[in-house]
């Protein structure tokens, strides 16, 4: 691993799955996915079958606080040292992956696979920090993933990094170059469940590729005044988790030890925020418990004073719809929001009122769980143009505002770094 201080990132040492290995069994979706929905995981499980695969390396959030969470985490550790031992994960050396994601909806999205120095980043709003968090942190969700690293000597990233590159300088220049010079992608394989296609080509370290990811990457610092070069795009909690494991550690060792250990810096893909094949989607909310009729009156008490009014007009009004069984949907308007977002208006109800609620992918999911007598809540998107500097002047968004993607389209689990 080589490491460049100045801009919070290194050039990792990254292993993938040997030469014969099932790709399309190896890689699967991240653990934060579908996480209402164990039938998925089920599939997945039979898919996958007795074949090695990162489904054992991580602990699907559907399984949190049910009796196979404790099993898995106990399973997880050893599998690892085992790939590690036969062989099943080898090192390609120092240097990078460009990745490219193909799905039904994006016919491409790039990416290049790096290393995030822990140190530059923080998920406290209000830091001015080089890699920074969009969204506020579920600290509950942080605990588990901490306990796998703390036992696992690897760690295998959904984590996606967001550059703000109108120009292209960094990863487009990067393929235009690797095209031009006959690279060759390490693997090319279709994705499990309808997920669609991913290839990636490796850049080793040193090469003139290389070099001009590096001096892109360097360029963007420059020319932002607010310090600001890497926004997390997807699996925040996974990130802050790498930082809370690293800095469990830390201070046992040596200063020479803190500037090239491993566990200092997390695996993940970066992705220009300009990239056609990213979409930004809204995260929805599906409450349990509560029926839509009792949601909405609670939801007239609640924004009595901000201006709420039920399938009115939207001009210039916040809005966001709640779906519930054998109903007609109901769009919710505010004329004095509390937040500048609708998402954030609404989780501050479920917050304020102490509601049971999860964080659902898709209009499609959230239609499904509403059918089965929960309460669907559907929030608008943000505008990914001005994303950047509203992070920069406002400070993080309020927790799970917005996805990348579709829920398919979620990065899968596929390279690995080791962190001891």
């Amino acid at each position: 691993m080589r490491t460049v201080e100045d801009i919070g990132f290194a050039v990792p040492d990254i292993l993938i799955p040997q030469q014969g290995t099932d790709f399309k069994k190896w890689a699967v979706i991240a653990c934060d996915q579908y996480t209402s929905e164990p039938e998925y995981w089920e599939k997945c499980e039979k898919e996958v079958g007795d074949a090695p695969s990162t489904l054992n390396l991580v602990l699907p959030e559907v399984y949190l606080g049910t009796e196979n969470e404790t099993d898995k985490l106990d399973s997880i550790a050893k599998t690892a040292r085992n790939y590690l031992d036969e062989g099943i994960l080898q090192s390609l050396g120092t240097g990078f992956i460009l990745t490219d994601r193909a799905t039904d909806l994006h016919p491409s999205r790039k990416g290049l696979m790096a290393a995030i120095d822990l140190e530059g980043y923080s998920f406290e709003p209000g830091n001015k920090n080089i890699c920074r968090a969009t969204e506020g942190t579920v600290l509950s969700r942080i605990p588990p993933r901490v306990r796998i690293r703390a036992n696992s000597p690897l760690e295998l990233p959904h984590i996606m990094i967001l550059i703000d590159d109108p120009q292209d300088l960094t990863i487009g220049k990067a393929f235009d170059m690797a095209k031009a010079e006959g690279l060759k992608p390490l693997y090319d394989t279709d994705l499990m469940l309808g997920s669609g296609h991913i290839s990636g080509t490796f850049i080793p370290d040193g090469s003139t590729v290389a070099e001009s990811i590096v001096t892109g990457l360097k360029t963007l610092k420059a020319n932002n005044a607010d310090g600001l070069l890497f926004l997390v795009g997807d699996g925040n909690h996974s990130l802050a988790s790498a930082k809370a494991h690293w800095e469990n550690i830390r201070e046992s060792l040596s200063e020479e030890e803190k500037l090239n250990h491993p566990a200092r810096y997390a695996l993940a893909e970066i992705v220009n925020i300009h990239d056609k094949g990213l979409d930004f989607e809204p995260i929805h909310r599906v409450v349990f418990n509560i029926s839509g009729k009792e949601f909405i009156s609670k939801a007239k008490e609640y924004f009595k004073d901000n201006g709420i009014e039920l399938n009115g007009s939207d001009d210039g009004k916040q809005t966001f719809v709640v779906v519930t069984e054998g109903a007609e949907d109901v769009k919710v308007s505010l004329s004095v929001p509390p937040h500048t977002l609708a998402v954030g208006s609404v989780q501050m109800m479920i917050d304020s009122l102490g509601l049971e609620c999860d964080y659902i992918h898709g209009e499609d999911s959230v239609r499904k769980l509403a059918s089965e007598g929960n309460t669907g809540i559907l929030v608008p998107a943000i505008s990914k143009d001005t994303f950047f500097a509203t992070v920069e002047k406002e400070g993080v968004f309020p927790r799970k505002t917005f996805s990348m993607g579709e829920a398919f389209e979620k990065r899968f689990y596929l390279e690995a770094k080791k962190i001891e």
